[in-house]
């Protein structure tokens, strides 16, 4: 009976796993596709940009089965279930995720530092037309070996930095070497990973704060404020064209004589003519704009834009405060900067996690809302990542447009959101810590009590309580996320102090979006940086 109640819940986590896997393949096609230019698409860039992306969500869907498999080995009353009574079955059990873990991880360090830096490295040599495929491998590769020494040295630090010290002392060289050694083969690789994984987490956490900050943002206020109208931007646009066209004549009429136009007339004739040239591509984008289903669609889902927007903008302020809660809760009752303020117990009501808390005894709502946060939190990347561009430091690389993103920015731009959908699992545990760390356990809790007949004397009653730090350890089952996440103290540091900044990156940009005025119709589809090849990227 036991075995087949295990069997039963396990295959209804994975079932559901697995249906969540083949909705992320078909999301990451759809959403790559997309962003395609159709001009300069690769097969391998795009079968890598797909991969990359799937993999990352993948890893963020089974957060929802780890904390489904640890809270249904209990009962409502604290206590465990049949089949999850012996330890053994409990470890073998999250096991099965902790596998999962290993492979989906080591994936995301094969595509991280191998595979996306060498079809990156490839296609930037083929812009060369005066090499060979052969050449273009090599060079790639020399340059992806770069990432490979980078990979090799996080992976050695995890390894062998041992989290406790030695038991001794006085202990020679070779029993120091040897207990690195034990303590290596002890987590059976598991510090070497968590290290390596928590380090790209870092880096993904500067790429929240850096867009998904501020695209929390600009995507409901863009929603709300809606589009200008393209009648009236069309009008616009004609009045530029006469009256750049009018200051051209007037500059052209000054060598009529024969006389030749000074450098600064040059100079200034030359920059009317190249905006000339950008108006009269925008006049066409429009005139395609103004014809297109797709605005007349637009307008007539104008009101479910506006309510979209609201709730964007609703979920993005409870995700703000519930990040703040958690954060005034760790500055006020943690135990110090040195054990990467960690909350002993929840002392602060967070709203998100008494919701998750509720929901997760209803298998798959919990699972859901995990879903929507996930994709809300890829959403609101990519709208800040297409308002912003790519930028390394003040030097913008790449634009990142629909149809018109070329592959080496799709591959940054998959980079980026890999990296930003690895640091939403720490963002979750920030918003919901108690639900992440042990979902919806209980346990017992043993008090005296004074029994009403003296001959009796005292007796004992059990509570139950949701398990937190304070529980003892054979009670309670803690996720493996929460292993891989909370590994090392001073990645936890460094995560806290990064939240902070995230909530004042999204205040500013929220005050920014705020004073915005209304985007055009054709946002982003003409710049003057731009092409006239780029135009058939638009049907006419």
């Amino acid at each position: 009976m036991a075995e087949t109640a295990l069997l039963t819940e396990s295959v209804l986590g994975w079932s559901i796993f697995a249906f969540v896997l083949l909705v992320i393949l078909a999301f990451c096609w759809v959403y790559i596709r997309k962003y395609q230019s159709r001009q300069e698409s690769e097969v391998i860039s795009t079968i890598t940009a797909i991969c990359a992306l799937a993999i990352a969500l993948i890893t963020s869907a089974l957060l929802p089965v780890d904390i489904f498999l640890v809270s249904y080995m209990k009962y409502p009353n604290g206590t465990y279930k049949e089949w999850a009574a012996s330890n053994e079955t409990r470890e073998q059990t999250e096991n099965t995720v902790l596998y999962g873990y290993y492979t989906l991880y080591s994936i995301i360090l094969f595509c991280v530092f191998l595979w996306i830096p060498f079809v990156y490295f490839y296609y930037e040599e083929r812009d060369d037309d005066n090499i060979n495929k052969c050449s273009q491998v090599k060079n790639a590769l020399k340059y992806t070996v770069g990432f490979l020494i980078v990979c090799t040295a996080l992976l050695l630090i995890g390894a062998f930095v041992p989290l406790e010290a030695p038991p001794s002392q006085n202990s020679t060289q070779w029993q120091k070497v040897q207990y690195l050694f034990e303590e290596l083969g002890s987590s059976h690789g598991l510090a070497a990973l968590s290290f390596s994984i928590s380090s790209l987490t870092l880096v993904g956490m500067l790429a929240v704060i850096t867009y998904t900050a501020y695209g929390m943002s600009v995507l409901p206020l863009n929603l709300i404020k809606g589009t200008r109208s393209v009648v009236y931007e069309r009008l616009e646009n004609s009045e530029d064209i006469e009256e750049v066209e009018h200051q051209i004549e007037k500059l052209k009429s000054k060598c009529e004589d024969g006389r030749p136009l000074s450098a600064r007339d040059r100079r200034a004739l030359q920059d009317l003519e190249s905006r000339l040239q950008v108006l009269h591509r925008r006049e066409r984008h429009l005139e395609v704009a103004e014809k297109s289903c797709c605005t007349r669609v637009g307008g007539a889902l104008r009101p479910l834009k506006i309510v979209l927007g609201i709730f964007f903008i609703l979920v993005a302020i409870l995700f703000t405060v519930a990040l703040f809660i958690s954060n005034l809760d760790k500055a006020l009752h943690s135990a110090g900067i040195n054990s990467g303020f960690v909350v002993f117990g929840t002392n602060l009501t967070n709203p998100l996690n008494e919701l998750l808390l509720a929901l997760q005894p209803v298998f798959p709502l919990d699972y859901i809302l995990i879903t929507v946060i996930t994709m809300y939190f890829v959403f609101t990347s990519m709208a800040g990542i297409r308002n912003m561009g790519i930028w390394f430091f003040w030097i913008r690389l790449y634009k990142i447009r629909p149809r018109r993103t070329r592959p080496q920015a799709l591959l940054f731009l998959c980079m980026i959101l890999l990296l930003i959908v690895l640091h939403t699992s720490y963002m979750i545990y920030s918003l919901a810590p108690q639900y992440v760390m042990y979902g919806s356990q209980k346990y017992l809790l043993q008090t005296n009590m004074p029994s009403a007949s003296a001959v009796h004397g005292n007796g004992t009653a059990g509570n139950t309580r949701f398990c937190d730090a304070d529980a003892p350890e054979d009670q309670c089952t803690v996720t493996r996320s929460y292993l891989f996440l909370h590994k090392f103290w001073f990645f936890s540091t460094i995560y806290y102090f990064g939240n902070w900044a995230f909530i004042a990156i999204f205040l500013i940009g929220l005050i920014v979006s705020c004073c915005k005025g209304k985007k055009s119709v054709i946002e982003g589809e003409v710049e003057a940086d731009d092409s006239d090849m780029s135009d058939d990227e638009y049907p006419h």
